[in-house]
């Protein structure tokens, strides 16, 4: 390949990896300011028409699908020689296959992540397509606001739509992840297919091995001591080598996962941490506002109300005028107030009131050091509290989720604590207006040094929106 600094307006940085047909590059946008990915055909399929077209319907089928759960294509276009290129969404979190390089996951985490994954596959499905290659490798994760992995599908070189693959008639797949009609020529395909290849997605994220192949696989719980046998029946039941036996829907799948993973973590109840992975622990960004959350926070203006001549709280105030809360005054060193995007939570895309505010803004992102500071994001549509259930903060201890019921909200408490260069308390909280009157949610995160429960609680009775 014939050396490229620049694709249009985007500027190469460096190679993510290739393909069969492509190679991924990651780039920058320089007129949005902004991070992507962008895909170009191989030179030495330049002439082949029908790869060109394989490549390009990738392209399409991402496009089609128009879900946050799937990979985005924002361009798409050709160089001076004739091949084409597209351009996407950048995942920052890298992959699943990264993620279980050292080992097996946590068991609630490995069946959150391939729940998501099968949310994913649900919305290819709804959209028409069947993906026929999911595995870890094809499984993007990028962060949000929260430090959450936000779980992607890409690579759709193999996928078809769902009306074609009725009748297909070639071999396609990795070996562990493809069921026995995706196997045989001539069988044809459904949606289940994909359902088999996340059954498998989850079998080697809990036991950090590919499964056998079908009707030879062993189960999960056979080859792991802390895996409940409800655990295995369902890993197992996906991947029947007889697709009339399997989960009927990715969505039917992901329910069952979802259950689990809340059953393992003890919903309500604090955790013991026997789902922890001995001695290992990821350093992630759990509050990665800066890129995300607070991408349209250019200000430091919002208002700090001091309550009284020796006040021990703030009252911070958005950019909007919308959003006021009172947190411990040590928290008001800088604030950030003109917004978020809820989509980095995996909501609808666009911008909403949003606040951050902390005693070290600065070093928000950064776990090595104690921070102290709370963020709250306003959204209207979707559904906020799924989106917090699905929060995985891979490093810290899950210390459980218990109802909250205030004057003026209600909703869920998430709490993290143990997390990697911090002895302090991370609290997550998807909030919905008592009462049930009007569409308003919020998202709130809190960040402790102390790790003291009443002040985040505090924190959340405080918060007040107004129309």
């Amino acid at each position: 390949m014939h050396s490229l600094e620049r694709i249009g307006r985007y500027r190469l940085e460096r190679r993510l990896g290739a393909g069969g047909f492509g190679v991924v590059w990651l780039a920058h946008d320089d007129v949005l300011d902004a991070a992507v990915a962008v895909k170009v055909l191989t030179e030495n399929w330049v002439d082949r028409l029908d790869i060109r077209e394989r490549f390009l319907s990738e392209a399409r089928l991402l496009r089609k699908a128009d879900s946050s759960r799937v990979v985005q294509v924002y361009d798409i276009g050709e160089l001076p020689d004739g091949r084409p290129y597209f351009v996407m969404e950048y995942a920052d979190g890298g992959t699943l296959a990264d993620r279980i390089e050292a080992g097996p996951l946590p068991v609630a985490e490995a069946l959150r992540l391939t729940a998501l994954a099968a949310r994913g596959a649900a919305a290819l499905h709804a959209a028409g397509i069947v993906h026929r290659d999911i595995k870890p490798s094809n499984v993007l994760l990028r962060t949000t606001p929260g430090g959450a992995d936000r779980v992607l599908l890409a690579d759709l070189g193999l996928a078809k739509m769902l009306a074609q693959a009725s009748g297909l008639t070639m071999a396609a797949g990795s070996a562990g992840y493809t069921p026995p009609e995706q196997a045989r020529p001539g069988s044809g395909i459904d949606a289940r297919a994909d359902v088999y290849s996340l059954g498998a997605l989850g079998h080697h994220l809990v036991t950090g091995s590919v499964p056998g192949p079908p009707g030879k696989v062993e189960r999960a719980d056979r080859l792991r001591t802390d895996i409940g046998p409800d655990v295995g029946r369902a890993l197992l039941r996906a991947m029947e080598p007889d697709r009339e036996r399997r989960w009927p829907g990715a969505d039917v799948f992901a329910a069952e996962l979802e259950r689990l993973a809340g059953q393992v973590e003890g919903e309500g109840v604090p955790t013991s941490g026997r789902n922890r992975r001995p001695g290992r622990l990821r350093r992630t960004p759990l509050l990665a506002l800066a890129g995300a959350a607070v991408a349209c926070a250019v200000g430091v203006g919002a208002v700090l109300l001091e309550n009284g001549p020796a006040a021990r709280t703030l009252t911070v105030e958005d950019g909007t005028g919308r959003i006021t809360v009172e947190v411990p005054a040590s928290w008001g060193g800088q604030v950030r107030d003109s917004g978020w995007n809820p989509r980095s939570l995996g909501l609808t895309d666009g911008t909403e009131p949003g606040l951050v505010v902390a005693d070290r803004l600065a070093r928000w992102q950064d776990l090595r050091v104690g921070v102290g500071g709370a963020f709250v994001g306003l959204s209207e549509h979707g559904d906020v509290t799924g989106e917090v259930r699905a929060i995985t903060h891979p490093g810290c201890h899950y210390a459980g989720s218990r109802p909250y019921s205030g004057a003026h909200w209600h909703g869920l408490i998430r709490t993290w604590d143990g997390c990697p260069g911090e002895e302090g308390r991370l609290t997550e909280a998807a909030l919905s207006a008592a009462g049930g009157s009007g569409r308003s949610q919020v998202y709130v995160q809190i960040r402790q040094a102390d790790g003291d429960d009443d002040t985040a609680v505090g924190v959340i009775g405080s918060l007040r929106l107004t129309p």
